[in-house]
């Protein structure tokens, strides 16, 4: 955020609905909504359109903006995750079914939210540590992002809005939205875009990401960064804010 505001840029993060300080209603916990959500944003701030940086579930976000929503969307980088299609089929891969078994976890009701709200025992610095790369842990930053996103887990129903996505993302792959959601999302992106991957990234395999172009029709650029894990804007921030800042402009 420093390097994109000292660049000149507007610099705007939200959380998405159910994160942090924005609503957490029961439902709209699937991407199509967020999508519509961040596009209401941009047009909210006064702006016709933005270049979308998303990262993670923000990177399935983006992707999904740039195909709904194209009109918003002047530039896109995503981090850390392959295109939405991409990711279905990546499944099919053990290696990568392995490093999203979480998500199974997830399905069920109740018990992730408790055991991420726990104060004895709660898995942040778990899945922090075993998805970054292995520089970033052993520095002061790790230890503050650990405070910060442990205590981002405790608002009050959080825990709940994050863990609906999941479900979300596991049962609609089954489901007549999910099914539609898929048939709408091979719309070609045509913003510009560049795809930032960590080649350490063991959560989402640089294999199953690598190839995202295809659903491409503007101008596509894929950068790995060398030693970097799942948390790019957090191990290697300053790269990844000059990457943008340059691809922006």
């Amino acid at each position: 955020m420093p390097v994109l505001a000292a660049a000149g840029f507007r610099a705007v993060a939200a959380d998405l609905r159910g994160y942090g300080a924005s609503d957490k209603p029961p439902r709209g916990y699937d991407l199509p909504t967020a999508a519509s959500d961040v596009a209401a944003l941009v047009r909210a701030l006064g702006e016709r359109d933005a270049v979308v940086v998303g990262h993670d579930w923000g990177g399935l976000v983006a992707w999904t903006m740039a195909a709904l929503h194209p009109r918003v969307v002047r530039r896109l980088v995503v981090v850390s995750m392959a295109h939405p299609r991409l990711l279905r089929s990546g499944l099919r891969d053990a290696a990568q079914r392995r490093a999203l078994r979480h998500v199974l976890r997830f399905q069920l009701p109740r018990l992730p939210e408790w055991r991420l709200t726990r104060t004895d025992d709660d898995p942040v610095a778990e899945w922090l540590r075993d998805w970054a790369g292995p520089d970033w842990t052993q520095t002061a930053d790790f230890a503050e992002a650990v405070g910060r996103y442990r205590s981002a887990a405790r608002i009050p129903q959080a825990a709940y809005g994050s863990m609906e996505y999941f479900r979300w993302a596991g049962r609609s792959q089954v489901r007549p939205d999910g099914l539609r959601y898929a048939r709408r999302m091979a719309a070609p992106v045509t913003a510009p875009t560049l795809q930032l991957h960590g080649d350490a990234d063991p959560l989402v395999l640089p294999r199953t990401a690598r190839g995202s172009g295809r659903y491409v029709a503007g101008a596509y650029e894929w950068r790995e960064l060398p030693g970097i894990g799942h948390f790019p804007p957090e191990e290697a921030a300053a790269e990844v804010g000059t990457a943008i800042a340059d691809w922006a402009h």
